[in-house]
């Protein structure tokens, strides 16, 4: 009868799955497959602050055009707020205004850009700068510097490219020390190097620019430097003098004025988030939910905040490895520590890649698994040991980092990336399974528990899959029907087949 009622569950989850997947792809023609025709990104910025007694105004430049690419849609999310947009040169300014706020406050703003043929701002009138006044010792720095840039430059061009080397050179010369004196920061380091262009009589701006990087969240804009030659606009990196924009970034506003200004409240902040998505996925998308009255679409994980969406494209794959954990411990019989521990780590390789996580995972457990065994020799209590335990693996955590930075190995860095909770108590059990039961049970274990890590890892990083479970997140009904009946699977395992292969011979 249990059986029964486990299967018949089981159907109606898979007929409800299959039933609104089939209708999101029939009827609200929603892509079944990732489309990677051309790119499209979406950009999200969050404000939040926590506002003074009395009315609120919050003041946040936005771009009027973006070289290189072009405006799919925008839309600004503020509630009770009312909303003006204001043109200033090359820059929007969007003020939020509100009369009595209650509790921190959040605005977003949202857009969809493709690549596309905006050029940037021309300019060709540009008016020469005032000569700053330097402080006294800084004038003689000055002077000095931009005496010796122009013997060796022939062009703006390469004075700046000159200039930009010399001040950032490792070893700087007096002057240089002097004008770097106090230019801590990004701002205040951009602020230093338009002065001395400007005693060059060079026009100088600041254009601030964000990196467009899939999945990114909590990201910042960063200043970068442009020249005027007389006909055109050169672009420059401030620190290496090198020449042009970043690869896959934007403008988003020219000059240097505050990004975000807040009038009545205190502890303002600012975090960008950034998304790709094929332009077939985000374009039907976005006209479906805005044109089809449909109950189902105003539950779609598109209307979530972006930087919301990119977590839950990470949490919706999981459901996927806990599958495959059921599969290969009930079904085929591998033996691993813990229950989900293979899928916490395989949930990591997203970030290291795969080689490269098994390589440091493994690094990891043997130089833990030796400092544990001896702390088994101090004969500490269960909980100051485990404590112990994770002490130590953060502390190895950290010397690997360093180590592989040094040795200019950057995939060492994403040791941090590894649950570290979940090494120590990887440390622990395989410690007390050597203990027990032998190192051979041990090293079983822990070879099964990196053989389902690295099979969730390539399930839950493939892109069909992922774009599958986010767009239609109904199929993860399907899964709970399997492992539901899974879980009344009474039979024998692979393994154990094997194990008594000559008994099932006799």
């Amino acid at each position: 009868m249990k059986n029964l009622h486990v299967n018949v569950l089981a159907l109606i989850l898979v007929g409800l799955s299959v039933a609104v997947t089939y209708y999101k792809v029939t009827e609200l023609n929603l892509p079944l497959l990732p489309v990677e025709d051309e790119i499209i990104w979406a950009v999200e910025a969050k404000v939040s602050y926590k506002p003074s007694p009395g009315p609120s105004k919050v003041d946040l430049m936005l771009p009027k055009q973006i070289p290189g690419y072009m405006f799919l849609d925008e839309n600004f999310v503020s509630g009770r707020y009312g909303l003006t947009l204001e043109s200033v040169n090359h820059n929007r300014i969007a003020q939020w205004a509100v009369r009595r706020p209650a509790g921190e406050q959040t605005l977003y703003y949202r857009m969809q850009i493709v690549p596309g043929e905006k050029e940037a701002f021309t300019d060709k009138k540009v008016p020469y700068p005032e000569e700053p006044e330097y402080p006294e010792i800084m004038q003689t720095a000055v002077s000095a510097l931009l005496d010796d840039v122009r013997s060796k430059s022939a062009d703006i061009k390469s004075f700046t490219q000159e200039l930009l080397r010399r001040l950032n050179a490792p070893s700087p010369d007096d002057n240089v020390k002097i004008i770097k004196k106090d230019a801590t920061g990004p701002e205040a380091w951009m602020k230093r190097v338009i002065d001395v262009l400007h005693g060059a009589r060079i026009p100088t701006r600041q254009v601030n620019i964000l990196m467009l990087k899939d999945g990114a969240r909590h990201s910042k804009l960063v200043p970068w430097l442009q020249v005027h030659n007389g006909e055109q606009w050169l672009t420059f990196d401030p620190h290496s003098g090198a020449s042009g924009f970043p690869e896959n970034s934007i403008i988003w506003y020219y000059g240097s004025a505050p990004l975000l200004k807040v009038t009545g409240g205190r502890s303002e902040k600012i975090d960008f988030s950034v998304y790709k998505q094929s332009l077939g996925l985000a374009a039907v998308t976005q006209k479906r939910i805005g044109k089809i009255d449909s109950p189902i679409m105003e539950f779609s994980l598109f209307h979530l905040p972006i930087q919301t969406q990119n977590v839950y494209r990470i949490l919706l794959m999981m459901p996927i490895g806990a599958l495959l954990i059921v599969v290969l411990r009930n079904v085929v019989g591998f033996k691993t520590f813990g229950t989900f521990m293979p899928i916490l780590i395989g949930m990591a390789f997203r970030e290291t890649g795969l080689s490269w996580g098994l390589f440091l995972f493994g690094l990891l457990i043997a130089f833990g698994l030796m400092l544990r065994f001896y702390l088994e020799y101090l004969r500490l209590l269960l909980v100051p040991r485990l404590a112990s335990v994770l002490i130590i693996v953060v502390i190895l955590m950290t010397l690997l980092s360093l180590m592989s930075h040094k040795m200019g190995i950057d995939r060492g860095l994403s040791v941090a990336l590894f649950p570290m909770v979940i090494i120590s108590m990887t440390i622990e059990r395989m410690s007390l399974v050597w203990e027990e039961h032998g190192p051979s049970e041990a090293l079983q274990q822990c070879i099964g528990s990196l053989f389902i890590a690295s099979i969730g890892y390539l399930l839950m990083s493939h892109p069909v899959l992922e774009h599958l479970i986010f767009v239609f997140p109904e199929l993860l009904l399907t899964f709970l029907a399997f492992t539901l009946l899974l879980g009344r699977y009474t039979g024998y395992r692979l393994t154990e087949l094997w194990r008594f292969r000559s008994v099932i011979k006799g």
